[in-house]
C-alpha cells in the first residue's frame, strides 16, 4: 500500500469511529443536540424563543402540523419562549408531560477552555455550556417525538412536549414552568412528567454503580433578617447597637438544626444505598434507619458529605450580610439573607416561625424574600417505578434504581404544586467528576448522551401505550 492509500485508510477509519458508526437515531439525536447548544439561550444576549423556533421547525419538518405546536412567550419576555408539543392518544389515559428547559447559565469564553457555545466532542466527552444541563434531556425528548410520530403509536395518552425558559434564573417573572402551570395549564396538564434531576453515578472505571429517581425536591425559600435603630456618633456608642443584635441573632441560627425526617423516598434512597455503599457508610445508613436514628451516625455521614445533613432536615443557612452607612456613625440598619431549602410537606410559614424562634430578638424582623410555593412529595406510583426499573435493568442488568430526593430546586417545583407529579428521571450517567453544570467545562460522557436517549425513548413509549 503506498502512503496516500494508507493515510485513505487511516482517515475512513477515523471516520467511522467518530461518525459513521452512529445510528441513524444517534445521527439524528446529535444533529438536535447540537444545534440547540450551539444556540446561546443565556439571559444576558441569549434567546430561548429562537431556540424554540429552532425545535418546532424540526418537530414540523418530522411531521408535525401546526394544530399540534405551540408557541408561548410570556408577555414582557419575548426572548422567553416555550414551545408545546402534542402527539394525540385515544384519551383512556391522562397524557404524559416530558419536560426540559433550554436555558442555560451564563459562561464566559474567556473561562473556558474551549467555546462554550459551539459543541467539542473530545476524549468521549461532549462539551458546552448546556451540554448536560439541560439541553442533553431536551435533544432527546426532540429526538424521540420525532420517533413515536414516525412510528404512528398506539398511545393510550397524548405526549406532550414543553421545552421552557428561565428555569436557572431565581428568581424569574417569565419562568415558563411556571408561567405555564398558571397561564395555560391545560396546554401541560398531565397525570406523569418525566423532567431533570435524575441520572445515573459511574465509578472510576465508567462501571454504572447506580441509577437515579428523584421524586421530589426541596422548597426554595429566602428570607431578610433585618434590625434597624436610630443609631448616632460612634465616638458614644450604646449597646443597642443593630449590627450586634443581627449577629447574636445570626449566631444562635448557626447552632440550630431543623428536626431530622425521613419520607418514604428518603428512607428508601438510604435502604438501597446501604446495600451499595460499603463499610462504615453502610452501617450509618442502616442506623439513621432506627427508631430513633443513630445521631452519631449521623453526624459521620455529615462529614462525608453535608448532602446527607440536607437530605434529612430542612436547613436554612446565612448567605449575605449588609450592615452600617458610615465608618464614623452607629449603625441604624443591619440586614442578612438567609437561604432556606424546606422538605416538602413543611410549610414555609412554619419555618419563618421557626426563625423568629430561634433568633430569639424582637428587634430582628423577618419577611420572605420571594414567594416559595409549599410542595408536596410525589407518590412513587407502581406504574412508574415498574418502568423504570424494567427498562433501566434491561440496558444496566443489575444496577439498582435508587430513588433520590433533591436537595437543590428544578421547575418540578410548580408542576407537583399544582398536582402534575413530576419525577427526575434520565438514563444518562455521570462518572465521579460530575459533570461541570452551572461551571466551567461543562460536559457530558458522549456514550451516556446516547445511552440516555435510548433509555427515555423506551420509557416515554412504554408509559404512553401500555
Amino acid at each position: 500500500m503506498n502512503k496516500a492509500a494508507w493515510w485513505l485508510a487511516v482517515l475512513a477509519a477515523a471516520g467511522a469511529a467518530h461518525g459513521a458508526a452512529l445510528t441513524p437515531v444517534q445521527q439524528q439525536m446529535r444533529s438536535i443536540y447540537q444545534e440547540l447548544v450551539e444556540t446561546n439561550t443565556t439571559n444576558s444576549v441569549g434567546s430561548c424563543t429562537v431556540a424554540a423556533q429552532k425545535m418546532a421547525r424540526r418537530l414540523k419538518a418530522g411531521g408535525f402540523k401546526d394544530n399540534e405546536l405551540q408557541m408561548i412567550i410570556p408577555p414582557g419576555g419575548p426572548q422567553k419562549g416555550n414551545l408545546i408539543a402534542r402527539l394525540k392518544g385515544d384519551g383512556s389515559k391522562k397524557p404524559l408531560l416530558l419536560l426540559a428547559h433550554i436555558d442555560v447559565v451564563e459562561a464566559k469564553r474567556e473561562d473556558w477552555e474551549r467555546d462554550p457555545f459551539k459543541l467539542v466532542e473530545e476524549n468521549g466527552m461532549f462539551y458546552a455550556r448546556g451540554s448536560s444541563d439541560d439541553k442533553a434531556m431536551a435533544a432527546a425528548f426532540v429526538n424521540n417525538m420525532l420517533l413515536y410520530k414516525k412510528e404512528k403509536l398506539p398511545l393510550k395518552r397524548d405526549i406532550i412536549l414543553a421545552l421552557t425558559c428561565d428555569e436557572e434564573l431565581v428568581p424569574s417573572q417569565f419562568d415558563g414552568a411556571e408561567y405555564l402551570v398558571n397561564h395555560h395549564r391545560a396546554l401541560i396538564d398531565a397525570e406523569i412528567a418525566l423532567n431533570e434531576g435524575g441520572g445515573g453515578l459511574l465509578d472510576k472505571d465508567g462501571k454504572p454503580v447506580r441509577h437515579g429517581i428523584q421524586a421530589g425536591e426541596k422548597i426554595y425559600q429566602s428570607f431578610q433578617l433585618e434590625v434597624t435603630n436610630p443609631g448616632g456618633h460612634s465616638s458614644a456608642p450604646f449597646k443597642d447597637n443593630a449590627i450586634y443584635h443581627l449577629a447574636d441573632g445570626l449566631s444562635r441560627l448557626g447552632q440550630f438544626s431543623f428536626p431530622f425526617k425521613l419520607s418514604p423516598v428518603t428512607r428508601a434512597y438510604y435502604e438501597r444505598m446501604s446495600t451499595i455503599e460499603k463499610g462504615q457508610v453502610a452501617q450509618d445508613m442502616k442506623a439513621i434507619l432506627q427508631d430513633p436514628p443513630d445521631q452519631a451516625a449521623l453526624e459521620r455521614l455529615y462529614a462525608v458529605s453535608p448532602v446527607h445533613n440536607s437530605t434529612v432536615r430542612t436547613t436554612c443557612v446565612a448567605t449575605k450580610v449588609d450592615a452600617g452607612h458610615a465608618d464614623n456613625a452607629l449603625p441604624q440598619r443591619a440586614r442578612a439573607t438567609v437561604n432556606c431549602r424546606i422538605l416538602p410537606g413543611e410549610p414555609i410559614a412554619e419555618v419563618q416561625a421557626t426563625l423568629q424562634r430561634v433568633v430569639a430578638d424582637d428587634k430582628i424582623k423577618i419577611t420572605r424574600i420571594g414567594d416559595g410555593v409549599d410542595g408536596p412529595m410525589p407518590p412513587m406510583t407502581p406504574v412508574l417505578m415498574a418502568a423504570v426499573e424494567d427498562i433501566s435493568n434491561a440496558m444496566w442488568p443489575g444496577v439498582p434504581v435508587v430513588p433520590t430526593m433533591s436537595t437543590g430546586g428544578t421547575d418540578g417545583r410548580f408542576l407537583n404544586n399544582a398536582g402534575i407529579w413530576t419525577y427526575g428521571v434520565s438514563g444518562m450517567f455521570h462518572g465521579p467528576e460530575g459533570s461541570g453544570a452551572h461551571g466551567l467545562n461543562e460536559h457530558i460522557r458522549v456514550k451516556s448522551l446516547y445511552d440516555g436517549q435510548e433509555y427515555l425513548y423506551r420509557l416515554g413509549k412504554r408509559l404512553a401505550t401500555e
